[in-house]
Formats: C-alpha cells, structure tokens, sequence
C-alpha cells in the first residue's frame, strides 16, 4: 500500500479518535491516583528494617515449592512486562505527544497507562531475584533482546487496529496473571499469589479503557471498525513477547507458551473466549452495516465458535512436545 492510500486509510480514523478526546477524559479515573496507588515495595521484604533477615527468609520460603514449570510461566510473563518502551512507542500514534508532555486525554492516558504498567515487570523482577529461584543474568539476556527485537502487533496501518490489539492483549495478561497467582495460592506462597492479583488488577482498569474505546469507535464509524477489527483476528493477534531470545534457543517464545498452554495459565480456549467476549461486547451482531463491513460482521460472529473447534487439535499436540531445556532455570528441561 502506497502513502497516498494509507493516508486515505489512517486520516479517517485520527480524525475520529482526536475527536473522542472528550470521552478519553471521562475515562481517565481508570487510572488510579499516584497518591493511592499501590508500589513494589508495599510487596516485598523491608530490606530496611532490623529484622529484613527474618523477613527475607519467611519471603523466600514459600517459593522453594513453586515448580520448574510455574516458575518458565512466570518468568515469561515477567520478561513480556520487562518490554514496556516497546508497547508504548508502537501506541503514541494514538496519543500524539510530540512534546511529550501534552495534556491532551489520550497523551495524559499513554503516559498514565505507561507508569503504571511500569511497576509489574518491577515488582516481578524484584520477586524472582529475591526468591533466588532462577537464573536472572538469563533472564536479563532475554529482557535485553526482547527490547531490542522490537514489537510488531500487526496494526499499521489502522489506528483502530491499536485499540483493538490492546484490549484484547490487556484481557489476555489479565487471565495469564490471574491463574498464576491461583497456581501459586494453591502452592502455598500467598506472597506470588496477591503480587499476580493485584497486577492482574490493573491490567483489568487497562482492558476496560481500551474495550470501552473501541466500543465507541464502533458506535461512531462501524464499517471501518468492523472491517479492522476483523483484519486483526485474520493475523492472529501476535503476543507481546514474541520476539523474545534468551541467545540460545530460538524458539523460546513458542516453548514458554507450549508450557503455558499445559499449565492450563493461558490457552486457546482462552483465546477464543477473549474473541467471543469482545464480539459481544462491541455488540458486532447488531451493527446495521452492508457491504464489505457486513461480510466482516459475519466472520466475526462465527470466529470464536472456529477457534474452539481447533482447541481440542491444538492442546493434543502441546501435550505431544518434549521437554524444552529453559536457560532461565539453570537450563533444566520442562
């Protein structure tokens, strides 16, 4: 596509999300207060105090019980946060903030939205270096790579494209935090389990901005909306991490999210229910459209009924994969 066709495309719709600059700002209490918000240190051992020994010690216990498979999850899920200057370059198309400092809704929720996803790859990072549990220079490694690899969601040239891969992206971190926390509970180290459920907390605030977003840009322009939000779903949404590389193995992406998949932390048939939920959410059924955007309407109405077809294939043949050997636990197989 040339530039004078992406122009015809993007100019629509920036024009229609700078004019939704209103309704941003209605939805800006999403973020939470810096005053009120919580920080890693509230989290974590005092290393400050006279008895941090003491406190270190009672933190670290618990996670000697976690298993080698728990651990690559939460590793991959820390490295995926670890990456956030990626997402928030890939989106300041949305905000444009050439200053970096405007006060315009959309910028002030970037910058909002950014600091606070800030404080999860923190407060993970400090949990797993603490606990002592895995290789963190291996770790860093990947993070280091995974920044400089870049960040792809596949959404130029549509700004629209930016709304939906974040709301959907945000749901899907929520559910991937929320059933490690749940794993570690379960295990015994409640310490993981409330880190997990509180960042799991936020990432719920963030996909309810982008959803209600999107929704609106759905309301507003529905042929164009549809027709993105479908082209989106054709190429799969692309995790964050993807491009993660720990120098050595270089499908660590594909096998940290096999072991995801077994873990039953994030699946397919989570992700056929994220595309069932934005459907019904974004009211797709119902828009009065013709055309090129009702042929879209109609895919994605029967898409998630598609994906669980494929479900029951797919978790057959993770379970069929051997055991990778992962460089961030010391190179054990999992």
């Amino acid at each position: 596509m040339g530039r004078k066709e992406d122009a015809a495309l993007i100019e629509p719709q920036l024009e229609l999300l700078r004019g939704m600059s209103g309704f941003v700002g209605d939805n800006l209490h999403l973020l939470t207060q810096i005053a009120d918000a919580w920080q890693p240190t509230d989290f974590l051992p005092d290393l400050t105090a006279p008895d941090w020994r003491e406190q270190l010690e009672a933190f670290r216990g618990p996670s000697m019980d976690l298993s080698d498979e728990v651990l690559v999850v939460l590793v991959g899920d820390m490295v995926t946060e670890e990456a956030l200057p990626n997402y928030s370059v890939s989106l300041n198309l949305l905000a444009d903030d050439p200053t970096g400092t405007s006060p315009d809704p959309w910028a002030k929720w970037l910058r909002g939205w950014t600091s606070e996803e800030n404080r999860h790859g923190d407060l993970l990072n400090a949990y797993l270096r603490l606990t002592g549990r895995v290789d963190m220079r291996a770790v860093e490694v990947t993070v280091h790579h995974l920044i400089a690899n870049g960040f792809n969601p596949k959404a130029h040239p549509n700004p629209y494209a930016g709304l939906v891969y974040t709301a959907f992206q945000e749901r899907a971190t929520k559910i991937s935090h929320m059933n490690v926390g749940r794993i570690a509970a379960r295990g015994g180290d409640e310490h993981l389990g409330k880190i997990c459920k509180r960042i799991a907390g936020d990432e719920s605030r963030h996909e309810s901005f982008y959803t209600r977003m999107m929704g609106e840009v759905m309301e507003r322009d529905p042929d164009r909306g549809l027709i993105v939000f479908r082209d989106m779903m054709r190429r799969i949404i692309s995790m964050p991490g993807r491009l993660m590389f720990d120098g050595q193995d270089p499908g660590l992406f594909d096998h940290f999210a096999a072991v995801a998949q077994r873990m039953n932390v994030y699946t397919v048939h989570d992700y056929a229910g994220i595309v069932r939920h934005l459907v019904a959410t974004w009211k797709v059924p119902s828009l009065a459209v013709t055309g090129k955007a009702a042929a879209a309407q109609e895919w994605l109405c029967v898409q998630a009924d598609r994906l669980e077809s494929l479900a029951e294939m797919v978790t057959e043949e993770v379970s069929k994969q051997p055991a990778r050997k992962f460089s961030w636990i010391h190179n054990r197989m999992v």
